[in-house]
């Protein structure tokens, strides 16, 4: 069993998180159960996920929910590009959160690499 809050790769999906949030704050409306609901669960799900393996006891089990969460990464690249498409998110905006996003999916693969 590990303590997350002493893992970087923890610290920054939360920070990023925490971003996602307060940048859809600004989406239409119509959106609030849509794209604003998917995006907030998305990146709200990496560091859940990194939290819940780390309470677990097994290797095994932590390099499993690292890999939810990476896929919850992949999930919020895909979500940030179509806000950005639609206009809900300004380019220099969109292009900090996909860069972070990149950054915590390579963080969470060698990571993963290192557990096992």
């Amino acid at each position: 069993m590990r303590d997350f809050h002493e893992l970087k790769v923890w610290d920054r999906s939360h920070a990023l998180a925490l971003a996602v949030y307060k940048a859809t704050l600004r989406f239409p409306r119509v959106e609030l159960v849509g794209l604003t609901s998917q995006m907030r669960r998305s990146s709200a799900s990496i560091p859940t996920n990194i939290a819940e393996g780390c309470g677990r006891d097994a290797k095994g089990d932590l390099k499993r929910f690292l890999t939810i969460a990476k896929g919850s990464a992949s999930e919020l690249e895909y979500q940030l590009l179509l806000a950005k498409d639609l206009g809900y998110l300004p380019a220099p905006e969109y292009g900090q959160l996909a860069e972070e996003t990149t950054e915590i999916k390579r963080m969470l693969t060698r990571f993963a690499q290192k557990v096992c």
